[in-house]
C-alpha cells in the first residue's frame, strides 16, 4: 500500500491508465482520449443517420411528385422547395429531368412493341429491399397498363406445388404487343426457396440445370428476355429495413421472410452466386444493377433497358377532338343527393 511521505496515511494508487505526471501539466490521460473519440464517433454516426433519414424522407416526397409534375413545371416547383435538404448522391433536378426523358423514351418503346407485335419479358431479382419495386414503378408510371403489366406471383398453392415448376409462370408470359415485368420470377427456387428450405437441394439443382434450356426455348419462340439483379450492401439493407420498421406506411413491406433474410445474409449470397454462375447464358444474360443509390439505380436500369431493344418512333396521325353532339330533346336527370359521396374536405 502506498503511504504519504509526510503523514504516513494511505493514498490511492495511481490509475493504470493515468500515470503520475508533473503538477500543472495539461495532457489528458489516455482513457479520457478514448472517451472523447467514442463520443466523436457516436456523434458522427448520429449525424450520418440523421442525414440518411432526411434523404429518405425527401426521396419519399419526390415519389409523390413524380406523377404530379412534368418537365415544363419542374424548375419552378423545385425552386420553391429549396428549404428541403438535398439528398446525398444525385442532384434532384437532374434526377427528375433524366427520369422524365427516359420515361418519354419508354412510351416510344411501348408504341414500337405494339406496332411490331414484340413480346418482352423483364425479370427483376435481388435481395429484399434492393429497390426492384421502385424501378418497376418508374417504368410503368406513364405506360399503358394494357401493354405493360407487372407479374408478382404469391407463394404457390397446394395445387401449383404439384405442377411442373415453370407452369404457373408460363400463363403470365406476353402475347404479341405486350411487356411483362416479373417482380421476382421463377428464380425464387434458386433464392428464397433454397435458403429457407422450401425445396430440396435436388430440386434446386434440377432447376439450375433446366432453367437455361427453358429460357432458350422462350427466346427461340420470339420472346425478348432481359434479367436484372439488384445489388445492395449489408449495411444498406439494414438501413432500409429499419426505415420500414419505424414507418407505419411502409411496415406492410416487411414480412417474416424479410426478417429471416437478414439472419441468412451469407446463405443468400452463396445462393445468388451459384444462380448467376449457372444461369448466365448468352441468349439471356444477367445484368447487375448497383442499387445502393436508389435514384441512380432507377435511371441506370431504365437507360440500359432501353438499349436492349432496338426501337423507333411510331408516327401517330394528328388527333382531332370531335364536337359534342347536341339533341334538342336531351334532358339530364338529377342524381339523388343521397347517392353523393359526403364532401368532407
Amino acid at each position: 500500500m502506498r503511504r504519504c511521505a509526510s503523514t504516513g496515511a494511505p493514498t490511492s494508487p495511481p490509475s493504470a491508465c493515468c500515470p503520475p505526471r508533473v503538477l500543472g501539466a495539461s495532457a489528458p490521460c489516455k482513457a479520457s482520449n478514448l472517451d472523447q473519440e467514442d463520443a466523436v464517433g457516436t456523434d458522427s454516426r448520429a449525424k450520418d443517420l440523421d442525414t440518411r433519414l432526411r434523404a429518405d424522407l425527401v426521396d419519399s416526397f419526390d415519389e409523390e411528385l413524380e406523377m404530379e409534375i412534368d418537365d415544363e413545371r419542374l424548375d419552378k416547383l423545385l425552386d420553391g422547395m429549396s428549404e428541403l435538404p438535398e439528398p446525398e448522391g444525385m442532384e434532384r433536378k437532374l434526377y427528375f429531368k433524366e427520369l422524365f426523358r427516359l420515361q418519354g423514351e419508354l412510351v416510344k418503346l411501348q408504341d414500337w412493341v405494339v406496332a411490331e407485335k414484340l413480346k418482352v419479358v423483364v425479370i427483376f431479382e435481388g435481395r429484399d429491399a434492393a429497390g426492384k419495386g421502385g424501378v418497376i414503378k418508374r417504368i410503368t408510371q406513364r405506360l399503358n397498363p394494357r401493354v405493360c403489366r407487372v407479374a408478382a406471383l404469391p407463394a404457390p398453392s397446394e395445387r401449383e406445388r404439384t405442377q411442373w415448376y415453370f407452369q404457373r409462370y408460363v400463363s403470365h408470359l406476353p402475347a404479341g404487343g405486350e411487356i411483362v415485368l416479373f417482380d421476382r420470377s421463377w428464380y425464387n427456387r434458386a433464392g428464397v426457396e433454397r435458403v429457407m428450405g422450401f425445396c430440396t437441394e435436388d430440386e434446386c439443382d434440377e432447376f439450375l440445370r433446366t432453367v437455361p434450356e427453358f429460357e432458350r426455348m422462350l427466346v427461340r419462340s420470339g420472346i425478348i428476355l432481359i434479367k436484372y439483379w439488384f445489388s445492395i450492401t449489408d449495411e444498406e439493407q439494414h438501413f432500409r429495413f429499419s426505415m420500414r420498421i419505424h414507418d407505419p406506411l411502409k411496415q406492410w413491406k416487411l414480412s417474416p421472410m424479410d426478417l429471416q433474410s437478414r439472419v441468412r445474409w451469407e446463405a443468400y449470397t452463396q445462393a445468388k452466386e451459384a444462380m448467376l454462375q449457372r444461369t448466365n447464358i448468352p441468349e439471356a444474360p444477367w445484368w447487375v444493377v448497383e442499387a445502393v443509390d436508389k435514384k441512380r439505380a432507377r435511371l441506370n436500369c431504365i437507360h440500359h433497358l432501353l438499349g436492349q431493344i432496338p426501337y423507333g418512333e411510331v408516327k401517330r396521325p394528328p388527333i382531332v377532338l370531335p364536337q359534342r353532339t347536341h339533341h334538342p330533346d336531351y334532358q339530364r336527370n338529377p342524381v339523388p343527393r343521397e347517392m353523393y359521396v359526403p364532401a368532407v374536405y
